[in-house]
Order: C-alpha cells, then sequence, then structure tokens
C-alpha cells in the first residue's frame, strides 16, 4: 500500500513543481514586490518597505477608471452572455435539420483571431471623415442621429465594448451548453410531457437543475475571464486606453510593469493583488451560492 502511494506521488510530482515554479513562486514574489516601495528591477534594489504601493495605486484616477470600467464589463456581459448562451443553445437542441451547421456558424467566432474581430468592429462602428460607419447608417435609416463608438462619448465606447466582449465570449459558452443539455436523460423529459407539464416549468423544473453545474461553471470563468479582460479593449480602441477612458485593471497593470523609465513594477505588482483580491472574493462568493443553486447528480 505504501508503494501504491509513494508511486502516486511520483506521478504528481511533475505537476506539483510546473505549479510551483509557474504559479506559486510568481504569485509569492509578486506579493512582495507589492511592498517593497521603488523597486528598481534592473539593481534588484528599494529603499523602503510598506503599503504605499497599495495607497498610491488607490489615489490613482487611472486606477479608478480602470476598476470602474472593469466591474461594468463584469456586470454586463457575464449575466448577458450567458443568459444569450442559453437560450441559443435551447434553440439548438430542439432543431434537427442543418444543426450541425448552425453549432459550426455560432462557434466561429471563438476561433477567429481577438484582432481580427475587433477590426470588424471598428470597420462597423468607427465614424471616419469618409463614412459614419455601417452601424450609424442603421441608425439613421431609423431617424436617429449618428454617434461616434471608438472615439466619442464613454457610453458609447462601453456599449461597443461589451457589445464584443459578449460577441468573442458567447460560441465557447453554445458549445458547452448545447452539450450539456443533450447529456440531460430524456426519461425525464418523457415523463413531465404524460403529466402534461408546461415547457417552461420542464424547463424550470428539470433543464435548469440538470444543467446548474454548467451554468455555475460558465458564470464562475466568465467573472474570470472578464476581470482579466484586456486584449478587447485594445482591438478596439489601440494601446492608449487611458487616453479613451477605457483601460481595464490588466490592462493598467501592464502599463505600470511596461511603462516609461522601465516602468513601476512596485505598483504593478500592488495592482495585480488588488486584482487577484478582487476575483478571489467574487468567486468565494459565487462558491457560496452555488451551495443552495447547484444541484450535482
Amino acid at each position: 500500500m505504501e508503494k501504491q502511494n509513494l508511486k502516486g506521488w511520483l506521478y504528481l510530482l511533475p505537476a506539483f513543481l510546473f505549479l510551483g515554479v509557474f504559479m506559486i513562486y510568481p504569485l509569492i514574489d509578486v506579493f512582495v514586490y507589492s511592498f517593497e516601495e521603488g523597486y528598481n528591477s534592473a539593481s534588484q534594489t528599494f529603499f523602503d518597505v510598506g503599503m504605499y504601493n497599495y495607497s498610491y495605486v488607490l489615489h490613482d484616477p487611472y486606477f479608478l477608471q480602470a476598476v470602474k470600467n472593469t466591474f461594468i464589463l463584469v456586470i454586463i456581459t457575464v449575466p448577458l452572455s450567458t443568459g444569450l448562451a442559453l437560450l441559443i443553445s435551447l434553440g439548438l437542441s430542439s432543431i434537427r435539420p442543418l444543426k450541425e451547421l448552425f453549432q459550426t456558424v455560432y462557434f466561429l467566432p471563438y476561433v477567429t483571431n481577438t484582432l481580427a474581430v475587433g477590426l470588424v468592429f471598428m470597420i462597423l462602428f468607427k465614424k471616419t471623415a469618409y463614412s459614419d460607419g455601417l452601424v450609424n447608417l442603421l441608425v439613421n435609416w431609423f431617424g436617429g442621429t449618428s454617434v461616434d463608438f471608438i472615439d466619442g462619448p464613454y457610453w458609447a465606447k462601453m456599449f461597443v465594448l461589451c457589445f464584443y466582449t459578449v460577441w468573442v465570449v458567447m460560441p465557447f459558452k453554445i458549445l458547452i451548453l448545447t452539450s450539456a443539455l443533450a447529456s440531460v436523460n430524456q426519461v425525464y423529459y418523457n415523463a413531465a410531457r404524460v403529466d402534461g407539464t408546461s415547457r417552461f416549468r420542464i424547463f424550470r423544473r428539470i433543464t435548469l437543475p440538470m444543467i446548474s453545474p454548467t451554468v455555475f461553471y460558465l458564470i464562475i470563468t466568465g467573472f474570470i475571464g472578464a476581470f482579466k479582460a484586456y486584449s478587447d479593449a485594445v482591438a478596439l480602441f489601440g494601446t492608449n486606453l487611458n487616453a479613451a477612458e477605457m483601460n481595464t485593471i490588466v490592462g493598467y497593470v501592464y502599463d505600470m510593469l511596461y511603462g516609461d523609465s522601465g516602468g513601476y513594477p512596485s505598483y504593478a505588482s500592488a495592482a495585480a493583488i488588488l486584482l487577484f483580491a478582487i476575483v478571489l472574493t467574487i468567486t468565494c462568493i459565487n462558491l457560496l451560492v452555488s451551495r443552495k443553486h447547484v444541484h450535482y447528480t
């Protein structure tokens, strides 16, 4: 028995080494850097240890703007993309002709390069000297006025960013939810139909509880992914996100790490630890909620 246990630990050793070197050690390193004031990556020196880095970051207007943008993005895109993906998955599961074709069409945005999709969105929404963009043409056709969605008001830029994020993440959720719906035992549906149960009640009492672990998984990963958003904003508004007022927390960390004069790794580390704390808190809250609303069979 002891030999079998030793053999099992030896099998797990490469994974433990990988996690230790590439995940646990960097996290501890960043946590230490976040308290070292004036840390210089070239000379590996600092002049003091304390909470100044956190104080600076929490009072930095650019960081507060990034937090605001990130939370708006999370609150809007995660529920919206999950709900739309569930509706589309239910539709795909209820049809038979061309089902595989529709699944492929919905999955295409997921395998398309993020920056390429962002370029298409810029063409659709950007207002130029030669054209107001396809979206503004539709707005004008319905009697509205043109809006510069890329360089215009804040609400317009946030709308495009949320729309783009939902477009990018929804195909993966559709794929996962379609698979989850296909795994539900048809015996439950047959018994409900015999009793004359309505479709909405079947969905609420059978379908949703049976796929609740999958929905919960998508919500958790959706929150984590939305909090780590950066490339989506860059694809739409370029690399100077602070000027566009569309920076995210990850974008702020990147700017601090690779800014002028070698960057500010101490500030970047403090912002990264704050992001880690936010994501960890949200994840723990979701885990507590899931105990009452997720049913494992």
